[in-house]
C-alpha cells in the first residue's frame, strides 16, 4: 500500500488538473492518465517497496534467510537464472517477430528512440524487481507457507471451503460485473462465513475426528501448495483489463502459468529458473509489444491493434503445448528425476532455524 502512494497521488493530481473531480474517479482511467513511461515507473516503484517489505518480514518475522526461500542449494545459482532468462527471452521475442511478419496488419510501428530508451532503463531496473517479488511471494514464501499449513489438522476445512468458494464467487463476480472494491467486499463476506463455520466445527471437535485425520494425511502432499499458489497467482490478475476484454477464459492462462512456474520450482529445488523466466516474459513483453487494452501501455517497438480474443492459440497452446515442451527441455538440461516424489510426495513439517540470517 505504501508503494502505491506516489502513483495514486500523481494520477489523481493529473486527473484534477485535466478538469476532473476528486469525487468522480474512474480507476481504469487512472491507469492510463499519466505519460506511459512515468506511469510504468510509478507502478513498478510499488514493487520495490514491496520487495523491501518482504525481506523485512522473512528476516524479522519468520527468522529465515532470503537464500532459504530462494533455493535448496548452498547459494543462488545465477547461471540458472541467466539461462532461463535468455532462453525464454529469445523464444518469446522470436514468437512476436514471427507473428508480426505473418500478420503485419495486426501491428503498427510504435518505436520512438528517446522514449524507448527511457523505457529500457525503467524496465531493466524495475521489471526484474516486480517479477522477483511475485516469485518470492508465490513460489517461495507462500508455497513454503502452505506446505507447512498442510500438516495442520484444520487445513482440510480451509482447503475444501476455498475450493468450493472460488467458483461460486467467480460466478457472482461475472454475473454482477463487480469492480475491485466490490470483489474485495465479497471476499470479506466469504471469509466471515468461513470463520463462523470454522468455529462451529471446532466446538463440535470435528477436527479431532478420524475422518479429518485421514483428510490431513491425503492432503499433506506437495501438489496441494502448488495448486493453491497457482490459483491465487491467477486470481491476482482477475481485475486486469485483459480479463475484462478477453473474458474469464483467460484465467486458464494465468493459472496455467502459475502451475508451470511452480513445477519449475519444485522439480529444480529452487526458484532460479522461475525467476529468470518470469523476468524475461515481462521485460521483453514490455519492450516489444503494447496494446490499448493491456494493464500497461508502454513506448514499445510495436503496438498490437488487432481485436483481442481469448482463442485456441492464445490460451490452449501456451498452457497445454508450449509449457510442457519447456518443462521437457528444462528437465533434459538439468537432468530432473523423481517427478512423482517432487510433485506428489508427502510434506514433512520443516525445522525452523532460529539462527538464520539474511543472505
Amino acid at each position: 500500500m505504501l508503494g502505491q502512494i506516489p502513483f495514486t497521488i500523481a494520477a489523481i493530481v493529473k486527473h484534477i488538473g485535466n478538469g476532473g473531480s476528486a469525487y468522480d474517479i474512474d480507476e481504469s482511467k487512472l491507469m492510463t492518465i499519466l505519460e506511459p513511461n512515468l506511469n510504468l515507473f510509478l507502478l513498478l516503484l510499488s514493487f520495490a517497496f514491496g520487495f523491501v517489505g518482504l525481506i523485512i518480514v522473512v528476516k524479522n518475522l519468520h527468522k529465515q534467510s532470503l537464500l532459504s526461500v530462494t533455493t535448496a542449494r548452498p547459494k543462488i545459482d545465477w547461471k540458472r537464472v541467466l539461462f532461463s532468462f535468455l532462453f525464454w527471452g529469445v523464444i518469446s521475442s522470436g514468437m512476436v517477430l514471427i507473428d508480426y511478419y505473418g500478420s503485419p496488419e495486426n501491428y503498427v510501428w510504435n518505436f520512438e528512440l528517446n522514449r524507448f530508451l527511457i523505457l529500457v532503463v525503467i524496465a531493466v531496473l524495475l521489471v526484474p524487481i516486480q517479477t522477483s517479488l511475485e516469485e518470492y511471494i508465490f513460489r517461495g514464501y507462500l508455497m513454503q507457507g502452505f506446505g507447512t499449513v498442510t500438516t495442520s489438522k484444520q487445513f482440510p476445512f480451509g482447503f475444501i471451503f476455498t475450493i468450493l468458494s472460488i467458483p461460486i464467487c467467480s460466478q457472482i463476480i461475472m454475473i454482477n460485473n463487480f469492480n475491485a472494491e466490490e470483489g474485495l467486499g465479497l471476499a470479506a463476506i466469504v471469509i466471515g462465513v468461513g470463520a463462523l463455520i470454522f468455529e462451529f466445527l471446532k466446538k463440535r471437535n470435528a477436527f479431532e475426528s478420524e475422518f479429518n485425520k485421514n483428510l490431513v494425511a491425503s492432503l499433506r502432499r506437495k501438489w496441494v501448495p502448488l495448486l493453491i499458489t497457482s490459483v491465487i497467482f491467477g486470481g491476482m490478475h482477475v481485475f486486469n483489463p485483459e480479463v475484462g476484454k478477453l473474458g474469464y477464459g483467460v484465467m486458464v492462462y494465468y493459472i496455467g502459468t502459475g502451475l508451470f512456474l511452480g513445477v519449475l520450482t519444485l522439480m529444480d529445488d529452487g526458484m532460479e529458473l522461475s525467476l529468470g523466466f518470469h523476468a524475461a516474459n515481462n521485460l521483453f513483453g514490455a519492450l516489444l509489444v503494447t496494446a490499448d487494452w493491456t494493464v500497461l501501455q508502454t513506448h514499445s517497438v510495436f503496438k498490437d491493434i488487432s481485436e483481442p480474443e481469448a482463442g485456441f492459440g492464445d490460451i490452449i497452446i501456451p498452457v497445454f503445448v508450449v509449457f510442457p515442451i519447456l518443462l521437457f527441455i528444462f528437465a533434459k538440461v538439468y537432468k530432473w528425476t523423481n517427478w512423482k516424489e517432487k510433485l506428489f510426495g508427502n510434506i514433512e513439517a520443516p525445522v525452523i532455524d532460529d539462527n538464520s540470517t539474511l543472505d
